[in-house]
């Protein structure tokens, strides 16, 4: 059985949702940086090598989403947001052995329904190997890829 609980704490709400051992939590207190950046820097093929001040950097300032069996992280994600009008979602991830039971789905549910990320106008992501997962969700390709654009300094890493 779900059970969800939402309480603001310094202008942004934390949710909680929990599934029987399972907890996501939008609590970054419960973050475990070590294992974030060990998915991130060692198993990623987006993030390969990124150094532990930048995933902490990118923590500070980003709505983030743990998911928790037993107080250990299994999961992660975060959106890089204004909250109000565009939300990019970004290092989205279950450690390999807990894959296949449905969290994935579960921890786009939550962050879907994040108080603080209601009403935008756009949801962005990148993603090699996931679209199904997202097209779940209606993420679509760009209606007009022509008018994005980007750009990619060198990376320091």
């Amino acid at each position: 059985m779900f059970k969800r609980r939402v309480f603001l704490f310094l202008h942004m709400h934390i949710s909680e949702e929990t599934n029987g051992d399972f907890l996501i939590s939008s609590d970054k207190t419960k973050l475990q940086l070590a294992v974030i950046h060990e998915y991130l820097s060692v198993s990623s093929y987006w993030a390969a090598n990124i150094p532990v001040e930048l995933v902490s950097r990118a923590i500070e300032h980003s709505v983030c989403f743990g998911v928790y069996i037993h107080d250990e992280q299994i999961g992660f994600a975060r959106v890089v947001t204004d909250c109000a009008t565009f939300g990019y979602l970004a290092d989205v991830f279950i450690l390999p052995a807990y894959r296949g039971h449905g969290l994935a789905r579960w921890l786009m549910t939550c962050i879907l329904a994040h108080p603080d990320l209601q009403g935008f106008r756009r949801w962005m992501l990148a993603t090699r190997d996931a679209h199904g997962l997202y097209q779940q969700f209606g993420f679509t390709p760009p209606d007009k890829p022509e008018s994005l654009m980007q750009k990619r300094p060198v990376q320091h890493y």
